[in-house]
């Protein structure tokens, strides 16, 4: 059995999510190229990265929105026994941002025959996630107030000040007691639509009982 030793006031969990359409699509990719000296495999993986650069200007994609690594050299081996040399591979990473969704499909068919030969990932976010974790926030705040006023409303008493508020992660396991007693908030069907960026935020208000 659980006891209250020091009984304070009311504690509730609200938990929610806030969504909203993909604005951006993010793009890892690379360009790998293994020759037998190091200078044939700069020189081939350099060209690549050139034809790369053309083909993202040539879809709308500014410099500023591309990130790439330098030009990175290590010698490649075919383990066994005994291991063989394969020759030196020469590797460069991007991450692309292009807010154009509809281009994202042809734009990974030109970046492979540009040269690209390795796709990482593909993920699609909105550029105004702060404001979309902002949301998810005040939505869990609204949950875990209308969840306190129900248990105050049973209880017959009233709600005092807001004496606590602890922000939580909602995915840290240490939590799960309170993920059992549900978010306090209202589900929707759309929350787990597919195609949507969604966001979600937790948080415990602790609440005085009114003795007015």
């Amino acid at each position: 059995m659980q006891m209250v030793e020091r009984p304070w006031g009311v504690a509730a969990y609200g938990a929610a999510n806030a969504k909203a359409a993909p604005d951006l699509a993010r793009v890892r990719f690379r360009v790998i190229r293994l020759e037998q000296t190091p200078s044939e495999a700069f020189a081939s993986a350099s060209d690549a990265v050139r034809d790369v650069r053309r083909t993202l200007r040539d879809h709308g994609v500014s410099d500023a929105a591309v990130e790439r690594s330098q030009l990175g050299l290590t010698s490649s081996w075919e383990y066994g026994t005994p291991r063989k040399f394969l020759g030196y591979e020469c590797k460069a990473s991007f991450v692309v941002e292009s807010g154009a969704l509809d281009d994202v499909q042809s734009l990974l068919v030109d970046l492979v025959a540009a040269g690209a030969n390795e796709i990482v990932a593909v993920d699609f976010d909105v550029a105004g996630k702060a404001d979309l974790r902002a949301e998810a926030r005040r939505r869990a705040v609204g949950a875990a107030r209308r969840k306190a006023e129900l248990y105050a409303e049973a209880a017959g008493v009233r709600l005092g000040a807001v004496l606590h508020i602890d922000d939580v992660d909602p995915e840290q396991v240490r939590f799960e007691r309170y993920r059992g007693h549900g978010g306090g908030d209202e589900a929707s069907p759309e929350d787990l639509a597919p195609g949507h960026v969604v966001v979600s935020a937790a948080v415990i208000l602790g609440f005085s009982i009114s003795r007015d």
